[in-house]
């Protein structure tokens, strides 16, 4: 469902519920904050999704295909992608179990490392991490209500939390 489906509000909930909040608690320009983007993350991975539902991807998925693309090789060990992804590697297992059902990557045993596997983005998958890029970059990200200018001062204002919680 799109946002013009959906049932609009006659109020802003987020505004409603810092209004309600202060005279609770403190911090309410954080409390804002954060709502805010939790629902932001939500409408944008939502609409990313069903973008991508046609061509049997996730957003979760596409980003496996978009990390192998990006290896010399086109091949990473699923550690690797775990720690590039910045995920647990027990959520990288049934991604790749689905993206390897589609013939879109293919799992080997490591060549030089016996425990570990890696996966290789296939032809089939190059195909349809083309049509998925070409989709979500038309789309905008989800983000065509910012413009560059706005982009580039959100990944600004969100660098020092990812700093400091280890991100890098």
């Amino acid at each position: 469902m799109t946002t013009t489906e959906r049932h609009r509000l006659s109020f802003d909930p987020i505004e409603e519920a810092a209004r309600q909040w202060s005279a609770r608690w403190d911090e309410t320009q954080r409390m804002r904050a954060v709502t805010s983007l939790m629902r932001v993350h939500q409408l944008v991975l939502t609409e990313l999704d069903e973008l991508l539902r046609p061509l049997g991807l996730t957003f979760a998925r596409y980003e496996v295909l978009v990390l192998l693309s990006f290896s010399r090789r086109g091949a990473l060990p699923l550690g690797k992608i775990g720690e590039r992804l910045q995920v647990h590697a027990t959520s990288v297992t049934p991604l790749v179990k689905r993206l390897e059902a589609a013939d879109l990557i293919s799992r080997t045993p490591h060549p030089e490392d016996g425990r570990a596997v890696l996966a290789s983005i296939t032809p089939r998958g190059r195909d349809v991490l083309a049509k998925a890029t070409e989709a979500i970059v038309q789309a905008q990200f989800g983000l065509g209500s910012l413009d560059e200018a706005d982009c580039a001062r959100l990944t600004e204002l969100l660098t020092p939390v990812r700093a400091d919680a280890g991100d890098f």
